[in-house]
């Protein structure tokens, strides 16, 4: 099944720990709140980390901690996704996973992946490709 949200970020706050060695691109950690609508609805909590800056790209990595409901059925669940940018609104490498035995209530045993895709406009997508259990 293939559903469809957007999202928006609510809040953003550093979390402490910066890394040992310095690279060429700064390094950090976020824990962030989004705020889902669609036939994606909750909220979820991310812990974010990145080697980025904006002028030029690099990559992030983050894990999800949904709250809501997909198409209607309520519960709990984890994603994990990642990718790539060159500082000019492109993506590659991306990864994105449900993460298998990380649903509860009616979302226990969902399962799949998906994407997040950003609008010319700036709009935030998640869109999931999974199965209910």
């Amino acid at each position: 099944m293939r559903v469809e949200g957007t999202f928006r970020v609510t809040e953003t706050r550093p979390v402490d720990g910066t890394a040992d060695l310095a690279v060429g691109l700064p390094v950090g950690h976020l824990r962030m709140v989004k705020e889902f609508t669609g036939d994606v609805q909750g909220r979820s909590i991310t812990q974010f980390s990145y080697v980025h800056d904006p002028a030029v790209g690099g990559t992030y990595v983050a894990t999800e901690s949904f709250d809501g409901t997909v198409a209607g059925r309520g519960g709990r669940f984890a994603f994990v996704h990642s990718a790539t940018d060159t500082g000019d609104g492109r993506r590659s490498a991306e990864l994105f996973l449900v993460v298998p035995g990380s649903g509860t209530d009616e979302l226990t045993g969902i399962t799949g992946g998906g994407a997040i895709e950003i609008d010319d406009d700036g709009t935030h997508r998640l869109v999931l490709d999974v199965e209910l259990g």
